[in-house]
């Protein structure tokens, strides 16, 4: 069993190592699932005394108005043998031999705290004391609580102690050591008052009672000690601590306990209850009913460190790994946070994430559309044929077909396909531009660096600018090419007319009849579509050739060979992560190497038990 109370006694100080201390924290924390004994009483209840006498030690500093300010967190170790020390947690490997140091060392390191100015702190001081005269016990001793505030306090003080034990004490898992005079009326006593509102039932709290000798002749405390005045689940323990006179004399503490137990068994009205009455049973008893609460508590706090695990190391996952210290840590880093999103934009392409299928409708849907609304029918009207027809043959009419008039005809309509065919690549840009920065939002990595994440969507999309140029320069061409190089046999299959062209009696505006003109349109209408038919399948395959798989193939390439020419200072400034999440990180990854340090040591006692 004394396995447990050490187990907690070592959870306890990586707790406070960690700044989780049980204040005001609206989170739950391993400290406050951890039973632990806080000490509470009214400024002069002789608290400090009973601390000392359960310790057997003079070690807590002295004097008038709020000597404590901060929690004191007491961790008693009990060794068979050796010479009694104390060691404090912020001067680790540090013995401390002699215990006017250690009341010297308290009292100045609540100074480090809060100053001369006798403000008080939530932040404990944590101190173990190693001997064979002591139980295994944690206690913390809070500031005595006080009705006024004294010279260089503010007036906030009165209520801000009270606060400060309450935050310890509401805890469902502290067990209250409640410190009251016996020479003042029990209805005052500023422990009983604050232990009743947290625990009306007493059902956790231990009522001490100091200062028994110095009742006024003719009173004692039995109906307080046997729980008539005010009752408690747990039997009152009374006290007689060292007098002024003692303290000062420094009266041997082990002397004073011998002189106590005597005083109750030598002392009429407590005879009968001498066995139970005393700071060395005090102590006992504590310590008995702190190892059977800690061995109830087991299985929940595992559940709560298990439970806590999960959330730490999902956290963790969530806030990303921390930023690498050298040049190469660092580009190596950019690298493959730049190709997580680089894949991620492939998967949206690839069908493996949604959006690469607005490409095809741009080719299934948008480009026919709009090679549709060109309306070359209405483009080749009579009237446009015999304009083309007649401004070709020029002076003179022409002798056997009229095929300048032909071809500009077929490029005027053939010029217009240029308008869709860039409207097409147009379009697959947008919708390439819209897949970076979804892909931009969807990489975790790159919500960690700001910088980073504008410079790596800045590179895609200026590389999907040069495709884009690359593209439409390509796909023109394809046109181009239509315009450039007509298909001979196209025009050798079609039946010759008998009458070579129009009747040259007729005035040169009236050169061709209309049916001749009509077959000379349906003659480039047909071969317009044949051309278009054949460039709907083409801009596609240029466009996908040019845009789309090259931005698959080389989306970053330009961006990662910039970022092997940048120095360390350049590299540093694209993983500008901000401070909070690296203070962030670092407190998670302490906490989560507490916690799983706590899981293998419980379930370590749990099966030993």
């Amino acid at each position: 069993m004394e396995n447990l109370i050490t187990l907690v006694n070592k959870l306890q100080r990586a707790c406070t190592a960690l700044g989780d201390h049980g204040d005001e924290s609206a989170l739950p924390t391993l400290w406050d699932s951890l039973p632990a004994i806080a000490v509470v009483g009214g400024q002069s209840s002789g608290k400090s005394s009973v601390l000392e006498s359960v310790v057997g030690k003079d070690f807590l500093p002295r004097g008038s108005g709020i000597v404590t300010r901060r929690p004191l967190v007491l961790q008693l170790h009990r060794i068979d043998e050796g010479r009694e020390y104390a060691e404090f947690m912020h001067l680790p490997g540090k013995r401390f031999s002699d215990f006017a140091a250690v009341r010297k060392e308290i009292s100045d390191e609540t100074d480090r705290e809060t100053g001369r100015s006798k403000q008080i702190s939530s932040v404990p001081i944590h101190l173990s004391i190693y001997s064979p005269n002591v139980v295994n016990l944690t206690l913390v001793d809070l500031p005595g609580l006080t009705k006024v505030a004294v010279e260089g306090q503010p007036e906030s003080i009165v209520q801000d102690i009270e606060n400060m034990v309450r935050a310890y004490i509401e805890k469902p898992n502290c067990i209250i050591l409640a410190i009251s005079p016996a020479n003042q009326d029990l209805a005052t006593s500023d422990a009983i008052k604050i232990s009743r509102e947290v625990d009306p039932k007493g059902e956790r709290t231990f009522g001490v009672l100091t200062k028994i000798d110095l009742m006024d002749k003719g009173t004692d405390a039995v109906d307080i000690l046997e729980g008539r005045s005010y009752k408690l689940q747990f039997p009152w323990i009374g006290v007689v601590n060292r007098s002024q006179a003692d303290i000062n004399k420094s009266v041997d503490m082990i002397a004073a306990r011998t002189r106590e137990r005597e005083y109750f068994s030598s002392t009429q009205e407590y005879r009968h209850l001498a066995s139970r009455m005393g700071s060395e049973y005090l102590g006992k008893v504590l310590s008995k009913h702190l190892e059977s609460i800690i061995k109830s508590r087991i299985p929940g706090l595992q559940s709560l460190i298990n439970k806590t695990i999960i959330e730490l190391e999902s956290e963790l996952s969530r806030l990303g790994k921390p930023v690498a210290t050298d040049a190469g840590g660092k580009l190596y880093m950019i690298m493959e946070i730049s190709r997580g999103f680089d894949q991620i934009f492939r998967d949206h392409l690839d069908g493996t994430r949604s959006g690469g299928d607005k490409v095809y409708a741009v080719f299934d849907n948008q480009l026919p559309a709009a090679l549709k609304r060109l309306q070359f029918d209405k483009n080749l009207s009579l009237d446009k044929v015999r304009k083309l027809i007649t401004e070709a043959d020029g002076y003179q009419p022409h002798l056997i077909a009229p095929e300048q008039g032909y071809r500009r005809l077929i490029e005027s309509s053939l010029g217009t396909i240029k308008g869709p065919a860039e409207a097409a690549v147009d379009a697959v840009h947008s919708i390439l531009k819209d897949l970076v920065h979804k892909s931009i939002g969807e990489t975790v990595e790159l919500k960690q660096y700001p910088t980073l994440r504008v410079e790596v969507a800045n590179a895609a999309c200026e590389s999907l600018e040069r495709m884009k140029e690359e593209s439409k320069r390509a796909t023109l061409q394809l046109v181009d090419m239509e315009c450039g190089y007509l298909t001979v046999e196209f025009f050798r299959k079609l039946p010759q007319d008998i009458e070579k062209g129009g009747n040259p009696s007729h005035s040169i505006y009236d050169r061709y009849n209309d049916a001749y003109l009509r077959r000379v349109g349906s003659t480039v209408l047909s071969y317009i579509n044949m051309v278009c038919a054949t460039l709907r399948n083409s801009i596609p395959k240029s466009i996908v050739y040019c845009q789309v798989r090259e931005a698959k193939r080389s989306l970053l390439d330009y961006f990662f060979t910039e970022m092997g020419r940048k120095e360390t200072k350049q590299l540093s400034s694209l993983l500008d992560e901000d401070p909070a999440v690296m203070q962030r990180r670092t407190s998670l990854a302490k906490r989560l190497e507490l916690y799983r340090s706590a899981q293998a040591e419980i379930e370590a006692v749990a099966w030993a038990k």
